[in-house]
Parts: structure tokens; C-alpha cells; sequence
């Protein structure tokens, strides 16, 4: 409300709040993990039966008030830089004994807090407003020092690591122990102590942890951590994964088979389970054999192909440029078929930014791949524990956080989908809805038939390839050449005047008078360009939309004009263009859908309308 770089997104609830692009840009960065530990701590207490220490607690409320400082610290007068004092923090029996006095202030407290706020909301309506607290931030973070307090190493891992670790199911000093001896280091002892190994059903490690304090570079502890993996497979025979972490940023590396990567979390035990079992069982895939009732087309099995022998040679993002109509969703289907079949998958995501999208990809699928189960997240009757789910961007981030396994505890988990298919993803991927890509650990696929090489929205760099170089591109003309698409032609309605403008030398003596009644003296001219700009008359549109009845394309032997879609400059004249048709052809009048195009926003449910009920003829 009181910052103007700073605008709502896609719902107002603190995760996605805190997660918003335009609010990390602002926030410090040292502060973004420690707002995340809050998030989590409260989501441990809501949503599990595990208890919540009082040192978890107690960090939990430093980092608010570390956020609370930078709040002071950015839009203040004057900063106060009192530092955290836990001493004035009461212990359990206090608490129990001054519990009701304790409520009795809050409660005071929280309604002068409203009657507070109220007063700021009534004075902070304006933009200009909103744009002066904005200038005081940035000159008050030019001119002073922010900065929060280091936590040891011991302290990151028993209150940051260890709730991470929570809250994925490990349980330590269970199936997830600490400072685990080992022998085989290359040190004096010959021994070292892995902060943690995560343990198999069968007692053989998982994954070990490396841990460092906030302040050091996690991958500080890389080499570290490969020698406490190496005597642990010396020791037991078995290969562990490797994780080493800060706290705040977690790294990831399977030393044997991909690069080291970062990820958001660490893996849960059903998740490493299944990281094993797939590369002891997996297939190769340098040379698969594709169904062809799903994909039959040459250059079709050439992109199928082209996405497998990139993961086969460990990489990790695919990007396919394909034109409109070359089955792009086929290919898809066939890639899905291909390393469900091969044991390189078992959850797939399929994202795409309009609903009707992903209402036609479900369909497609389902069709195709009958024996997969699916779920459209859109649809609440739809089960999210299917082996593949379709959802839109928005609608993703909030099952995020909002959807639950059988035992509370989140479904989806950084690990859950193997495969992430992103639709058209020249749009929506980039900045608003890029936590998606950096939370989910799957294989990435996109698929669009327009890249983006921007500087600030670069389809090539999400998916870590040079520019202008997919993975796989079929072209329109390519596909136009082997007459698997057709060229479009363009029908242009001119009119002189639209062109030309309007001369007062060349109107009639009728026309002149209307003219001179019209406009002021002086004014003799008037050109095409202005004229497009503020006239939009009757004749124009009527023009038009007689062209577009005389030489559409027709359907149902020529009685029938096809599906059209028509474009306009703005709400105003997208109505005009409707009442003008209904004038003209009023066999139609009242039975056609208005579509509008406001922004970015389509209105979906008017397209789904016109598009699917047999009620509606089809034009717009």
C-alpha cells in the first residue's frame, strides 16, 4: 500500500506476498531466507503434530525483528538499531503465569496497531504518495548500512537445517543421523564426522550433508563433502548423494551421472528412494522407438529424439521451437510415452498461462496416453496425486503451498515432478512465475513456436542454451515447404480517406460547409494517421464487417461463416464493432460473445463460450 514499485500478485497471502519478484528486488537479500524460515516454521505448527523447540521459536521472532529493522532501516526518519535482547524474552513458567495479562496487552496493543494502520491507509491513497515513501527508501538505503547478525555453523544446522530437514519427513537420530564417523579422510586422524547422513530402509546412506554457517559459500564444502561420500562408500559399498548447504542455499550433486546444481530444498526419503531406483533401472534412450498412432511425422521423431540424447547426455532443460500446428503437444504426449516407458519419470507437470490451454493439453493426453492418470488442478474433483498433473502458473503456486499429502504434509515437494512441460513458454516464464522453475527440481521442457532473446526476458537462458540455438526448431516455412501447413494470406480493407486523410481542396461544396461548421479556420488538412487516431465511425466499421461476411472463409458448404476472432483497440470500440454487427445482421443479434482483450488478461470463460457451446455461431 505505501510502496509504488510494489504491486499485489496473483493473491494477497503471505507466501505469496513475501514471494513476489517485485518484493525480493526490493528486500535485502540476506533477509529473503530468514522471512522464508518464518513461513516454514508457521507452516511446521499448522500443518504437522511436530513440536516447535523454543530455540526454533525464538529464531523465528529475531528474524522478524531482523525484518522489522530493515522496514525502520528503509523508510524511517531516523534508524534506532537496537539490537535483538532475548533476555527480555520470558521462559515457560512466566509465560504460564502472566499468559492472561500478556493477551490482555496484546489485545490492547492490536487495537491501537488498527486504529494506527486506518489513519496511515486514509493518508497513503495517492500514487504521488506511494511514490514519495519509494524515493525514501532508495535514498535512505543509499546513504545507510543494513545488515543481520552471522549464525555459527552449530546454530544453522540445529535450527535452519535441521527444520528443512523436518520438514521433508526425515527424522533425526532416526533415519537422518549427525556428526557420523567416518575413516579413510586425508587429515592426521584419518577420521571425520559428516554433519549428516540420510539413511535407506536397508542402513545404507542416502546422502550426506555438508553444513556451513550462514555467511560462508556452501560450496565451500563440496570437496569435503565428496571425501566423507568416498569413505562412506569404502566403508559400506554404497554411492551416497551429496548435499552441502549454508542454511539459506542448498546445493545438490550427483557426482556420478549430472553437474552439481542448487536446489530449494533437500530430497525426502520417498524421493531419493526413487532418485536410486530410476538410475539403477532407467534405459537408455539414444535410440527409442516412438509410437506412431501418437507421433508419425519425420521431424517430429527428429525432436523426440533431439530431447533425448540431450538428457542422456546429462543435461537437464530441453527447448523445442516448433511452428503453430506442427503438433507440438504430439511431441509432448510421444516424449512423456517414451521415458515413462524407459523408467526416466514418474510425475510429470504440465504448465501452460491460460486455462483453455490446459483443458486442450489434458484432453490430448488423456486421449493418447489413456492409461496415465491425470489431474487438472483447476478442477477441485480432479485428484492431485495423479502421475501427471496440467495447472496454470497461478494456480501451481498456490497448490504449492496449499496442497497436502495424506498425513499434512506438503505434496508438492521440491522433488515430486520429474518432468516439468512448459507450454508456450515464451510467456509467463519469466520473473512473476520463475520461483516455479527454481523450486521444482524435473527434467525442463518447454515448447513455443516465438523465443524471446530480450535481455530482461531471454526464453534461451531459462532454459541454459545459446541464444537462437533450441534444442530442436521446425520453422513455418520449413513446415510450409513440406506442405505440412499451409502459407496465410491477409485480405486488407482500404478506404482513400484512411490513407490519405481528408484536403479540404478536394471535398465537395456540400462537404465544404460541413467542414468550415466543423473545424476552426486555418485547419485545411487532416491526415490518414491522425485520423485512424480519434475517428472510428460507423461507415469504416460497416465497411468491414461487410468485407469480412463477403469474403471470410465459410464453413458447412458456404452458409456458414468460420470461427473469427476480431480485434480491437480497446473496450470502447470492441462494443461499437458488436452493435454495429447486430445492426447489420441482426439474425445474429444477441447471440454472440464479446470478447474482450484487456493487458495481458484474456477472458477465458467468453472464449470457452464461443468456442464449445453450439448455442453460440461461430464468429465474434
Amino acid at each position: 500500500r505505501y510502496d509504488s514499485e510494489l504491486t499485489v500478485p496473483y493473491r494477497d497471502n503471505l507466501s505469496s506476498l513475501v514471494h513476489d519478484y517485485q518484493f525480493r528486488e526490493i528486500v535485502d537479500a540476506k533477509l529473503f531466507p530468514r522471512i522464508r524460515f518464518i513461513i516454514t516454521l508457521g507452516n511446521k505448527a499448522a500443518h504437522t503434530v511436530k513440536p516447535v523447540s523454543r530455540n526454533q521459536a525464538i529464531e523465528s521472532l529475531r528474524n522478524l525483528y531482523d525484518f522489522i529493522s530493515w522496514v525502520d532501516y528503509s523508510f524511517s526518519s531516523e534508524t534506532h538499531n537496537e539490537p535483538f535482547n532475548t533476555s527480555l524474552l520470558a521462559d515457560g513458567s512466566e509465560l504460564e503465569k502472566k499468559n492472561r495479562k500478556i493477551q490482555e496487552e496484546l489485545a490492547a496493543k492490536e487495537a491501537a496497531w488498527k486504529a494506527e494502520k486506518q489513519k496511515l491507509e486514509e493518508m497513503l491513497r495517492s500514487e504521488k504518495e506511494r511514490g514519495e515513501y519509494t524515493e525514501k527508501r532508495k535514498r535512505n538505503q543509499e546513504a545507510r548500512d543494513f545488515d543481520c547478525d552471522d549464525i555459527s555453523e552449530f546454530k544453522t544446522r540445529k535450527i535452519y537445517i535441521d527444520l528443512a530437514l523436518e520438514m521433508v519427513g526425515w527424522e533425526i537420530g532416526s533415519n537422518c543421523l549427525e556428526e557420523v564417523e567416518v575413516a579413510g579422510m586425508p587429515n592426521p586422524s584419518g577420521k571425520g564426522f559428516v554433519d549428516y547422513v540420510l539413511y535407506a530402509d536397508n542402513g545404507l546412506p542416502l546422502a550426506v550433508i555438508e553444513a556451513k554457517r550462514t555467511s560462508v559459500d556452501p560450496r565451500k564444502g563440496k570437496v569435503q563433502a565428496r571425501l566423507y561420500a568416498d569413505c562412506l562408500q569404502q566403508e559400506l559399498g554404497a554411492r551416497s548423494l551429496i548435499f552441502y548447504t549454508n542454511g539459506f542455499e542448498t546445493w545438490f550433486w550427483d557426482d556420478a551421472e549430472y553437474p552439481e546444481r542448487l536446489v530449494s530444498n533437500f530430497f525426502s526419503k520417498d524421493e531419493l528412494d526413487w532418485y536410486f531406483y530410476r538410475k539403477a533401472n532407467k534405459k537408455p534412450i539414444n535410440a527409442v522407438k516412438i509410437n506412431d498412432d501418437i507421433s508419425n511425422r519425420v521431424y517430429q521423431k527428429k525432436a523426440i529424439q533431439a530431447v533425448c540424447d540431450t538428457l542422456e547426455k546429462g543435461q537437464r532443460k530441453a527447448l523445442l521451437v516448433m511452428a503453430t500446428g506442427s503438433g507440438k503437444t504430439r511431441v509432448a504426449v510421444s516424449l512423456v510415452d517414451v521415458l515413462l516407458q524407459n523408467g526416466w519419470i514418474k510425475h510429470i507437470l504440465f504448465l501452460a498461462d491460460r486455462r483453455e490451454l490446459v483443458k486442450q493439453a489434458k484432453k490430448t493426453f488423456a486421449n493418447l496416453l489413456p492409461n496415465l492418470s491425470i489431474c487438472n488442478l483447476l478442477d477441485t474433483k480432479d485428484d492431485p496425486n495423479s502421475r501427471m498433473v496440467f495447472s496454470t502458473y497461478p494456480t501451481m503456486m498456490n497448490a504449492i503451498d496449499d496442497t497436502r499429502a495424506k498425513d499434512g504434509s506438503r505434496l508438492f515437494t521440491s522433488g515430486h515432478f520429474d518432468l516439468i512441460i512448459v507450454d508456450e513458454s515464451h510467456r509467463s516464464i519469466y520473473k512473476k512465475y520463475q520461483d516455479i522453475f527454481t523450486y521444482f527440481d524435473g527434467f525442463l521442457l518447454g515448447l513455443t513456436a516465438t523465443p524471446k532473446n530480450d535481455i530482461d526476458k531471454n526464453t534461451y537462458t531459462v532454459f541454459d542454451i545459446e541464444d537462437n540455438v533450441p534444442t530442436f526448431a521446425y520453422e513455418l516455412g520449413e513446415a510450409i515447404d513440406e506442405k505440412y501447413l499451409v502459407p496465410y494470406n491477409t485480405i486488407e480493407t482500404k478506404m482513400k480517406f484512411m490513407e490519405e486523410g481528408i484536403h479540404y481542396d478536394g471535398l465537395s461544396d456540400k462537404e465544404k460547409e460541413q467542414w468550415e461548421e466543423t473545424f476552426d479556420d486555418g485547419i485545411n488538412d487532416i491526415g490518414g494517421a491522425a485520423l485512424n487516431k480519434f475517428l472510428f465511425n460507423e461507415s469504416t466499421v460497416d465497411k468491414v464487417l461487410q468485407d469480412l461476411m463477403g469474403k471470410g472463409i465459410c464453413v458447412n458448404g458456404g452458409d456458414t461463416i468460420g470461427k473469427t476472432i476480431i480485434f480491437a483497440a480497446n473496450t470502447k470500440h470492441a462494443k461499437f464493432i458488436l452493435t454495429r454487427f447486430n445492426a447489420l445482421y441482426p439474425e445474429y443479434a444477441g447471440k454472440l460473445a464479446s470478447c474482450i482483450y484487456n493487458g495481458i488478461k484474456y477472458v477465458d470463460d467468453e472464449i470457452e463460450k464461443f468456442s464449445t457451446r453450439e448455442q453460440y455461431p461461430q464468429i465474434a
